[in-house]
């Protein structure tokens, strides 16, 4: 079993969401979110602002303390992750700063409270 971690764009979590129930993704857990990455809540493409690469990383720049995003949890089956961070990745890549991450984390077991299954019956 694994976790997927992604933090999205807020804009793209419907498309995110269509393209997940058409995968027969049985549970998500979807959370409103701050947060910004190395462009420290800067957008130069938006801004209309020039920003260098080194800048950025040297942290010469502030900007916004941050970014309102979308993390969705989902805790798959390992033959699955694959095709879901594939959807992932075609339902939120624009191209610009700010598409998001993707996280892969291993996931020892789960335990579905009613019924006391565990391991991938839990999902």
């Amino acid at each position: 079993m694994k976790e997927i971690i992604a933090i999205i764009r807020p804009s793209k979590m419907n498309l995110t969401k269509k393209n997940l129930d058409a995968l027969d993704i049985p549970s998500v857990t979807a959370i409103s979110v701050l947060g910004r990455g190395k462009q420290r809540g800067l957008n130069p493409v938006l801004s209309g602002i020039e920003i260098s690469r080194g800048t950025l990383m040297r942290g010469h720049i502030t900007g916004m303390k941050f970014v309102p995003k979308r993390m969705l949890i989902i805790v798959a089956k390992d033959e699955d992750v694959d095709v879901i961070v594939n959807v992932l990745v075609k339902s939120n890549k624009t191209g610009y700063i700010g598409d998001g991450k993707i996280f892969v984390c291993p996931t020892d077991d789960a335990l579905k409270v009613r019924t006391m299954e565990r391991g991938d019956a839990a999902l």
